[in-house]
């Protein structure tokens, strides 16, 4: 074995891709507060992670574009066309829209986030992923939505509307307070198998927005404005999942 990994290095990344269950991670944290290498190799992860969420991307010139299309075979890409890899200038742009109460089809996945979103959506998954670690996901913990948003009362200035999912395979696990977009948030969290998904609520001024969806590092991001609220919700469970989760929300009273 390395003498940089005690075993756990597996279960660390899995850690850090919250698919653990709270058992597994509850042992984890146990062994990794005495193991000066899985410390080290948590530091490393997530190092290399932001290092990746602030990278660039390179565009290509166009007579590299043409010679490539020429190599294999592709239609002459123009020179006067941009690269795939262009931003949009109009935050949400190009994301696909589905209406409440309908399925939720035709998601568009993205790899590059337009401009207006990007750091939002970088900024929601970083929150998530900092929320996986051990004592940081939740302030209250409760099924029970009558008991999670009173609990808000007084630490914010709005109230989140809480709903209870379980019957629609989403329990409620409990919420917390977070610090996004410069002002505090309310953060709802729910589970579906061994994913957690995360909704952050905080009140807008903007105009109803039907639900958009981006992915980041793994992770699906899906965000609508509604009743003066504007919500993200977060979560590696697949888009498919994390569209149900935002539909059902939006059904459920």
């Amino acid at each position: 074995m390395s003498s940089d990994d005690c075993g756990k290095l597996l279960l660390l990344q899995a850690e850090l891709d919250g698919e653990l269950d709270a058992a597994e991670s509850a042992a984890l944290a146990e062994h990794r507060a005495t193991c000066p290498i899985c410390r080290r190799n948590e530091s490393a992860i997530i190092a290399a992670r932001q290092a990746l969420q602030r990278a660039t991307y390179h565009r290509p010139d166009p007579e590299f574009l043409r010679s490539l299309a020429g190599g294999i075979g592709a239609d002459r890409i123009g020179a006067d066309k941009p690269s795939p890899r262009r931003r949009v200038p109009f935050p949400w742009r190009g994301l696909a829209t589905f209406g409440a109460g309908a399925a939720l089809a035709a998601a568009i996945v993205l790899t590059v986030l337009p401009a207006g979103r990007q750091d939002s959506i970088t900024a929601l998954v970083d929150d998530h992923v900092r929320a996986l670690q051990p004592g940081h996901l939740l302030d209250v913990v409760s099924t029970n939505q009558h008991t999670v948003k009173p609990w808000f009362d007084g630490k914010l200035d709005f109230a989140p509307p809480v709903r209870d999912l379980a019957a629609r395979g989403f329990p409620l696990l409990g919420g917390r307070l977070d610090y996004l977009h410069g002002r505090s948030v309310a953060v709802l969290v729910y589970s579906h198998g061994k994913h957690v998904l995360e909704l952050f609520v905080w009140p807008t001024s903007a105009a109803i927005e039907e639900p958009a969806s981006a992915a980041r590092n793994g992770y699906n991001v899906i965000h609508w404005t509604a009743n003066g609220m504007s919500f993200s919700a977060v979560s590696d469970l697949e888009a498919a999942g994390l569209e149900e989760f935002v539909r059902d929300w939006r059904q459920t009273p």
